[in-house]
């Protein structure tokens, strides 16, 4: 006698699993897809029918099963929305659907806050979260593994298991790599303006710009290292408070596109010149820097592929697929434009 309560406990991964294919190739059974040769189809639609999964009247409205969450803890940034890009393409190119939230904000009820969005998650039927620059607490882990949630975070603001799965970039080097070029062009004073203390993609960029400027024998100056938001606000606050030294610095590399164009607004209210007189180096190379004045250098991180990877990684967790590692990190480059140049003899920059 069938199982009455076997849908509900079934997971596209159990499907995968039993019919020894991949999740994205269940999804595109699900949805009608024509890239699925017949006999693979015929053996997931088994499975499928066994685990009374989806109705066949929902099959055949080609409707994406939605699976995956991915939360922001904001999705207004420039930074936000590519990723946001990468993961939804990667979800249609499968035909697995993409719910969009906002990191939750605990809510009274009988369970704790972090058993209540999980238990959320399950009676909606999601498989998979992926979580965007956020800070997860052990009890939330402990909650997401007790329903059999899986987990992959992007820029992790912490990780407190070593064992979560979390997608970011080469930042230490983009750090170490940004701080160069500006030492390369002859700056010494180089200000460095990070996102939160506990954020650990801005520590370690905080860390490859210290390395750059000990390979060239230059001591960090306390005074010239702030942190704040990743956000322009920060960008002006800070670099207003750094232009506004009695020794400011001739360069300035911001964590992030939004601060280093916060910097450039303070630079215009100081009447300070770039890069004549101020260089600035941004990370992210975000849709932000077509619209700067003058074209902001920054460090380049793959955004968008972070987000496809991301929604590849959960559905091989989904799918019980063994994963190469828990940490990616997908390399950063650095783009040079018009708001950085050589220091001038009079130790301010100069573009000449």
């Amino acid at each position: 006698m069938p199982d009455p309560d076997r849908r509900k406990r079934s997971t596209l991964g159990m499907v995968a699993s039993d019919s020894g294919v991949s999740l994205p190739t269940v999804s595109k059974v699900l949805n009608g897809r024509a890239d699925v040769a017949p006999e693979t189809r015929a053996r997931v639609e088994a499975v499928l029918r066994r685990h009374q999964y989806v109705p066949q009247a929902a099959r055949r409205t080609g409707a994406p099963e939605s699976v995956i969450d991915l939360v922001f803890d904001d999705f207004v940034s420039p930074y936000s929305t590519e990723i946001l890009h990468g993961v939804t393409d990667a979800g249609a190119e499968v035909g697995i659907g993409v719910v969009v939230g906002r990191f939750p904000t605990p809510a009274a009820g009988p369970l704790a806050p972090e058993d209540a969005w999980a238990r959320r998650l399950i009676e909606s039927r999601r498989e998979g979260l992926i979580v965007v620059t956020s800070e997860l607490t052990p009890a939330q882990l402990a909650a997401f593994d007790r329903v059999g949630l899986k987990l992959v975070v992007i820029d992790p603001v912490n990780l407190p298991r070593a064992d979560v799965v979390s997608i970011g970039a080469t930042n230490w080097s983009g750090g170490l790599s940004a701080t160069r070029h500006l030492v390369e062009l002859g700056h010494r004073r180089i200000a460095f303006i990070g996102g939160p203390v506990t954020a650990s993609c801005s520590q370690a960029r905080f860390h490859g710009y210290r390395a750059a400027l000990e390979n060239v024998a230059v001591a960090p100056d306390p005074d010239l290292i702030v942190h704040g938001d990743f956000n322009f606000d920060a960008g002006l606050q800070w670099g207003t408070h750094l232009l506004d030294l009695p020794e400011p610095p001739t360069a300035i590399f911001a964590a992030s596109d939004p601060m280093a164009v916060g910097v450039l607004a303070a630079a215009r209210l100081r009447n300070v010149p770039v890069p004549q007189e101020l260089s600035v180096v941004g990370f992210d190379d975000s849709f932000l820097t077509q619209w700067s004045t003058p074209g902001l250098t920054t460090v380049r991180q793959p955004l968008r592929d972070m987000g496809r990877v991301a929604l590849r990684t959960v559905l091989r967790l989904i799918a019980g697929e063994p994963l190469d590692s828990h940490h990616v990190e997908l390399a950063t480059s650095l783009v040079i434009r018009e708001s950085t140049g050589p220091i001038s003899r009079e130790g301010r920059g100069s573009r000449l």
